[in-house]
């Protein structure tokens, strides 16, 4: 009775631990933050607003350092992650170049199903713009325009299989339309340019254009969700125009291959107590982000459907 008696006492305290020594993990470093975009645009942005979050709140010991890596359209940071010899001090800001850039360059050995589900913090809606000086104040009138240009009109965007370049993609195949494709580093870049009148219109995000739009110096002609947006009363969807496309930008952060059972516990609390603060939750309301929380299971089944997606869209692409 004693031996079984102590056995049972060994296996509730095996029981306790387990659970406490993830609870007890905490980063030995500063946090390699890897953002897979250039400066200004909503990777970068967003990534910026949650580290000011974490430090605002004193909710982790160790800082998250911004670090990005836009080249090759997000490969350069997914061979990052997946080259990383410090798993459990290594994370990403994603965005949709997460599933693309994988299926447009296969040669770099990245499946995405191996890296670490950390927390879906939300997804963010496109818009078509335009400059105020173009003359141009509806999509019937935008669709006339590049059709009159005859291949000579001019968009902007982060590059080819990127998320502005897919619904350019779209467009094009949807109303018979040719354009030029010029790609900058980083959504932000691409809203500067469009306000500078180097190009003609883009597809950006609300957070990306929000400054220019405040200016007057853009205007929305379109949006890609699957309702009218609040940001922009009376602007069309595209299922309004009589096709059945929304398209929308994930705002998510995952782990690095290998990282440890204690460390993916650790960011997903800690993301989860961000996507929970007052803080993200005001930001998502001002940048027109809609929430979209998962556990690890539900962000995983979500790679594979985007995965699935991007593959169909991607073969579109003239």
């Amino acid at each position: 009775m004693n031996i079984l008696k102590t056995l049972a006492i060994g296996i509730a305290a095996l029981g306790l631990s387990a659970p406490a020594a993830m609870a007890e993990w905490q980063p030995r470093k500063p946090i390699d933050f890897v953002i897979m975009a250039g400066p200004g645009g909503g990777a970068d942005q967003i990534a910026r607003f949650i580290q000011s979050v974490a430090e605002k709140k004193d909710m982790t010991n160790r800082p998250l350092i911004p670090n990005n890596k836009g080249g090759g359209s997000g490969a350069e940071a997914l061979i990052w992650l997946n080259s990383t010899n410090d798993p459990d001090h290594t994370i990403l800001v994603t965005l949709n170049s997460f599933f693309s850039t994988p299926i447009r360059q296969p040669e770099l050995g990245v499946d995405i199903q191996t890296f670490t589900p950390i927390a879906m913090m939300g997804v963010d809606p496109f818009a078509l713009w335009v400059h105020k000086d173009s003359g141009i104040e509806n999509f019937e009138q935008w669709v006339d325009a590049v059709k009159a240009a005859d291949g000579e009109y001019v968009t902007g965007g982060t590059g080819t299989g990127q998320e502005d370049s897919i619904v350019f993609a779209y467009l094009n195949n949807a109303f018979d339309l040719k354009s030029k494709y010029i790609p900058f580093d980083g959504g932000g870049a691409v809203a500067a340019a469009l306000a500078g009148k180097q190009i003609m219109a883009t597809v950006n995000n609300p957070a990306e254009a929000r400054g220019f739009f405040q200016s007057g110096d853009v205007r929305p002609l379109l949006v890609f969700s699957d309702e009218q947006m609040s940001a922009y009363p009376g602007i069309p969807t595209l299922k309004e125009k009589g096709h059945d496309f929304s398209y929308y930008n994930q705002r998510a952060v995952v782990g690095a291959p290998g990282m440890s059972d204690e460390a993916a516990a650790y960011y997903q609390k800690l993301f989860e107590d961000i996507f929970n603060s007052e803080e993200w939750q005001g930001y998502l309301e001002a940048e027109s982000l809609s929430p979209l929380w998962m556990n690890p299971d539900e962000q995983r089944a979500y790679w594979q459907l985007q995965v699935e997606n991007h593959t169909k869209l991607l073969s579109g692409m003239k």
